[in-house]
């Protein structure tokens, strides 16, 4: 019975603070202690027992007993760290604490009023009844005790960590305990791995639980312009005021990274016994990614060649982002790399036994997480594309963008995976790794071929623009951007991979396509030049898209002979509102895509309409860099153009037409529908305004890059039609034969230098990133 009695003074206690006109003074220990002395409370309890509409009401009418019971709970806690908890009672106190403030602190966020309360002193708080403590210790903001606290507790002896008492008599005091000798898991920087115990790993959770219940202040701002303001919960945490930062950084990235969710290979082992280690997996890395930020929001300016050392000395404030961005050893990088790859290849595990693996959630999490490595710690990105093991991080993410394509509310994902891609694809080697044989067999509905990962990901993102959905069309020049970036070094494309190319290039050219928006042509721009860095740098081994380029020579002349007088311009349009069946790409909200194309597949009800900020255009997302003979890359520089003004003549403008000027950087990424609506309103009037002209289609036409295609063809059409009158033959493999042992040396145009465009990282895109990691966040 004993349980129900103390959940009922629980709860009397509970309604007795909205109904006390007057308030409870902060001595009166008899009333306070009902909220934290039960010992069977749970998590699940406290949440029905503490209504979000009573403790509004508490916030509203009796403000001041809602702030006396969140000080004296933080008191708590801070006794219990300073105790080191050697009792159950004391554990239990602390847990039971630890929830109620889990539950209250984001009532305290969403009121602007409350934002201040934790970040000021509260007289006497801190100090009651433990006099000994020195006046400016006592004055600390409630916040920051409350975080030094958990800090403390997260390596508190028999609660969260294995003791290391020598003998029954002996006691491990808080204030003089080494936790870097007490770091939870084995991996980077700690080599001993603890013994499991489930117990630690509860209380664990629910102190991350309530640490990132603190740091969740930032998703209750209004997203301000200004990126530079960082959230104080986390400065304060990552700073050197916290002694545990560096253990405790290590212990969150190990037990990510050693986390093996299948176990010990016995089947149906996760539904026997509840997982604790995956709870604690799940809060670590989302601590992890919302610890690891920028300084500023923004990425620092190169330094000056006086302060480079200094710089080096020093590093980032924020710890955690100062010890990621200094790991080195190859075995750390191993580590990481293989833990990060085993967690996203996991959800794709086919078994023959139904249910029998364990299948993790959080992948977008961990996807966040190899980010943040790849962008504070170059030398991780070296590390991840010396060797094919990138591939174990391609693979997923493609399973990914595939499987998530046609669903509204996962656009987010869509685009993290995206980013990835782009940023890797800078790198040369990511476009020589993918050269490998693709043997794997992951579950994708996708066409069979037989080829490599580079084959593989053009057919994903095939997919992806001819049977996604409206929202992705921001990502188009993106996923072009990764294929040029890689073109020049795909050895051999497959047959399906390079009709497939040739099917987008045909999508993208029709005519309608090109004159119903401003930026529609830079897409053949990309594409035309993806095949030109292929037919330059490696003709040899790919007779098949010389072949697929040969069956579709007429897209090519038709390309070169684009009519760009004013009824033609009329009729393409007209033909655009018959047959809305190609991609669409324009402002409108017609649903359209390719034929044979699965309908979008809405959002499930109740997840959240997540406000993702705009994305930058491709400009502002890319930098252009130049390989030159030795294979180094020099930077392009951007040239500014006069006219970037007015978005109607972007593309009369002076940059290289595949880049773009003008109004794409503002494009919906994924905006409330009521925002969706609003801006569909107000961009109908500045969309109808622009409209193609005859100037307007010939400042781009003629710079098509087609001279070496229509070399090629000039070359090749005529011996490839004489094999077939000579030898009756209408046999493909005679043909690519042909091709195979052809050659153009001497018969080409010279080689244009290859132009990469490297990632660039900027405001907008740190300020997308917060948004939708709050949103994954939150949604968990």
């Amino acid at each position: 019975m004993g349980s129900t009695d103390s959940k009922l003074n629980f709860r009397k206690a509970v309604i007795q603070l909205t109904t006390k006109t007057q308030p409870v003074e902060a001595t009166d220990d008899a009333f306070w202690d009902q909220f934290w002395a039960d010992t069977t409370t749970t998590v699940q309890d406290v949440f029905a027992l503490v209504p979000a509409a009573e403790i509004r009401a508490v916030r509203e009418e009796s403000p001041s007993n809602l702030a006396t019971l969140c000080y004296k709970a933080v008191e708590k806690l801070v006794q219990g760290a300073e105790s080191g908890c050697p009792s159950e009672k004391e554990k239990q106190v602390v847990l039971n604490c630890c929830r109620i403030l889990t539950r209250i602190l984001p009532y305290i966020f969403e009121d602007q009023d409350w934002r201040g309360f934790f970040w000021s002193t509260v007289p006497g708080a801190g100090r009651a009844g433990t006099d000994e403590l020195d006046d400016d210790e006592g004055a600390r903001p409630l916040a920051e005790s409350l975080l030094l606290a958990i800090a403390d507790l997260l390596f508190c002896p028999d609660f969260t960590v294995h003791s290391h008492k020598r003998g029954p008599d002996s006691v491990e005091s808080m204030q003089s305990i080494d936790s870097c000798e007490y770091i939870w898991e084995a991996g980077v920087g700690f080599a001993q791995s603890p013994p499991l115990n489930y117990i630690h790993d509860l209380n664990r959770t629910e102190l991350l639980r309530l640490l990132l219940t603190c740091f969740s202040e930032a998703m209750y701002l209004p997203p301000s312009s200004d990126n530079t303001i960082l959230n104080p919960w986390v400065t304060f945490f990552c700073s050197t005021e916290n002694r545990h930062a560096l253990p405790l950084f290590t212990s969150l990235l190990n037990v990510v990274c050693a986390y093996d969710p299948v176990g010990y290979g016995i089947p149906y082992n996760h539904l026997l016994f509840s997982d604790y280690r995956e709870q604690l997996v799940e809060q670590a890395v989302q601590i992890l990614i919302v610890t690891l930020e920028h300084d500023g929001g923004i990425p620092h300016p190169p330094a000056s060649p006086s302060s480079i050392e200094e710089q080096e000395s020093t590093g980032p404030e924020n710890l955690f982002v100062n010890y990621l961005s200094r790991i080195h050893r190859e075995e750390d990088f191993d580590f990481v790399l293989k833990g990060l790859a085993r967690l996203l290849t996991n959800p794709l595990t086919q078994t023959y036994l139904p249910n029998s693996t364990k299948k993790i959630q959080f992948h977008q999490e961990l996807l966040v997480l190899f980010w943040k490595l790849c962008d504070f710690n170059k030398k991780f990105l070296f590390f991840v594309l010396k060797s094919s093991d990138v591939l174990d991080i391609l693979v997923p993410i493609l399973y990914y963008l595939n499987d998530a394509r046609a669903d509204q509310s996962r656009v987010g994902l869509m685009h993290i995976g995206v980013f990835i891609l782009l940023l890797l694809s800078g790198e040369r080697n990511f476009g020589v790794r993918l050269n490998k044989p693709y043997s794997l067999h992951v579950p994708m509905d996708i066409p069979v071929f037989t080829g490599t990962h580079a084959d593989l990901l053009i057919v994903v993102f095939h997919k992806i623009i001819t049977t996604g959905h409206q929202r992705l069309q921001p990502l188009f020049d993106c996923l072009l951007t990764i294929i040029v970036n890689v073109s020049p070094y795909l050895k051999s494309l497959s047959m399906v991979a390079a009709n497939k190319l040739l099917h987008l290039l045909e999508a993208f050219s029709t005519t309608w396509f090109l004159f119903s928006a401003a930026q529609n042509h830079h897409l053949v721009f990309f594409l035309l030049e993806a095949f030109n860095n292929i037919i330059q740098y490696q003709f040899d081994g790919n007779c098949n898209l010389v072949y697929a380029i040969i069956r579709k020579r007429n897209v090519f002349h038709q390309l070169a002979n684009l009519p760009s007088d004013p009824s033609s311009i009329q009729k393409a349009l007209q033909r655009k509102k018959k047959s809305p069946d190609v991609i669409s790409r324009t402002s409108s909200q017609e649903t359209v895509s390719m034929e044979g194309s699965h309908p979008a597949v809405p959002a499930e009800p109740g997840t959240l309409k997540a406000s993702l900020v705009a994305m930058p255009g491709i400009d502002k997302l890319t930098e252009k860099s130049q390989v030159s003979e030795d294979g180094t890359m020099v930077s392009v520089p951007k040239t500014d153009s006069p006219n970037a003004v007015h978005p109607d003549q972007s593309a009369v403008t002076g940059t290289s037409d595949t880049e773009s000027n003008s109004g794409r950087d503002n494009e919906d990424v994924f905006y409330t529908e009521a925002e969706m609506e609003r801006r569909r309103l107000s961009s109908a009037s500045s969309t109808s305004f622009w409209a193609p002209t005859p100037d307007w289609v010939l400042s781009w036409k003629c710079k098509l890059p087609l001279q070496t295609i229509m070399r090629l063809l000039q070359v090749l059409v005529p011996q490839v039609e004489k094999i077939c009158i000579d030898k009756g033959l209408t046999d493909e493999s005679e043909i690519l034969k042909f091709l195979q042992h052809g050659t153009l040396v001497g018969l080409l145009p010279v080689p244009h230098p290859i132009l990469i465009r490297k990632y660039q990282a900027n405001a907008g895109t740190a300020m997308w990133f917060r948004t939708y990691m709050w949103g994954v966040v939150y949604l968990r």
